[in-house]
C-alpha cells in the first residue's frame, strides 16, 4: 500500500512539472514573437531614417558646393551693402562705374547709399532715354531729386482742350514704353498739367478734370497698347498749379501745358532684381 501511494505521488509531481514547463514555453514563444515583430519594425524605421539622412546629406553637399563656388569666384562673391541687399562684387563694381559718370555736384547731394544707388539707376535710365527719345523743344529730360522727369509738350500728345491722345503721340509713347518695360525696378507717374485758362464743356468740368483725364488717357494707352504693367503706373492731375514759367504769354502757357512722365526707381524691386541675378 505504501508503494502504491508513493507511485501516485510521484506521478502527480511529474504532471505538475510538465504543466509549468508548457506555460513557460508558451510565454517564451510569445516573447520571441514580440521580439521578432519589434526587430522587424525597428529595421523598417532604420531604413527610413537612413533614407532621410542620405537626402539631408545630399542637400548639405549641394549647399556646400554652392558656397565653395562663391568663395572660389571673387567677382561673384556675395556681399552685404548697408544691410539693404546682398549683391555680387561684379554688380557693386558696375554701380561704381555708373556713379563715376554722374555729375559730381549731383553725387555730392547723395547723403546715403540709398541716394547714391537711386542716382545710379536714374543716370542709366536717362542714358537709355537719350538714345531713344531725341530731345527737342517739345521734350525735355531731367534728373531732379534722383528721379528722371520727362516733360512732353501737349501739342505732341493731345489736340487743344482734348484728353484723347492723338496718333502723332504713338512713336514717343512706344519708345517710352520700351524703356519702362526694360527696367523692372521702376514705378511710373504720369502727371497732367494745364494752363490757367478756364475750361468747361459737357465732358470736362474744369482744368482739374482735364489734367486728370489726360494723365489717365496716357496711362491706359501705356497699359493696353504697349503692355506696361499697370501695377507700375500712377495717374495724377495737377491742373494749372505747378507752372514752369509765368502764364503771361501764349508761348509761356504753351510751355506749361504738358504731360510729365516721372520715372521713380523702386529700390526694393531694384535690389530684389539684383539679388536674383
Amino acid at each position: 500500500m505504501k508503494k502504491v501511494f508513493t507511485l501516485i505521488a510521484l506521478s502527480g509531481a511529474l504532471m505538475t512539472t510538465s504543466c509549468v514547463s508548457k506555460k513557460k514555453y508558451l510565454a517564451l514563444e510569445e516573447d520571441l514573437n514580440n521580439t521578432r515583430s519589434t526587430l522587424q519594425k525597428t529595421t523598417v524605421e532604420k531604413e527610413e531614417l537612413e533614407s532621410k539622412f542620405a537626402k539631408i546629406e545630399s542637400r548639405v553637399a549641394d549647399y556646400n558646393a554652392k558656397i565653395n563656388s562663391l568663395k572660389d569666384s571673387n567677382n561673384e562673391k556675395m556681399v552685404m551693402v548697408d544691410n539693404l541687399a546682398v549683391i555680387s562684387n561684379n554688380t557693386k563694381e558696375k554701380m561704381k562705374e555708373t556713379l563715376a559718370k554722374v555729375d559730381p555736384e549731383k553725387l555730392q547731394g547723395a547723403r546715403t547709399l540709398e541716394d547714391s544707388m537711386n542716382l545710379a539707376v536714374s543716370h542709366n535710365l536717362k542714358s537709355s532715354l537719350d538714345d531713344s527719345l531725341k530731345e527737342d523743344e517739345d521734350i525735355s529730360i531731367d534728373i531732379d531729386n534722383t528721379v528722371v522727369m520727362i516733360s512732353i509738350s501737349d501739342k505732341m500728345l493731345f489736340n487743344s482742350g482734348s484728353y484723347r491722345v492723338s496718333n502723332k503721340a504713338n512713336d514717343i509713347l512706344e519708345k517710352l514704353a520700351q524703356v519702362i518695360n526694360s527696367e523692372p525696378s521702376l514705378d511710373v507717374m504720369i502727371e497732367g498739367h494745364t494752363d490757367p485758362r478756364t475750361i468747361s464743356t459737357p465732358a470736362l468740368e474744369d482744368n482739374w478734370d482735364l489734367s486728370v483725364k489726360r494723365a489717365t488717357s496716357i496711362t491706359r494707352l501705356l497699359q493696353k497698347q504697349y503692355n506696361v504693367d499697370p501695377a507700375k503706373l500712377i495717374a495724377s492731375g495737377r491742373s494749372s498749379y505747378q507752372p514752369l514759367v509765368e502764364n503771361d504769354t501764349e508761348e509761356n502757357m504753351a510751355i506749361n501745358r504738358r504731360t510729365r512722365i516721372v520715372l521713380l526707381p523702386n529700390l526694393d524691386k531694384f535690389f530684389a532684381m539684383l539679388s536674383s541675378n
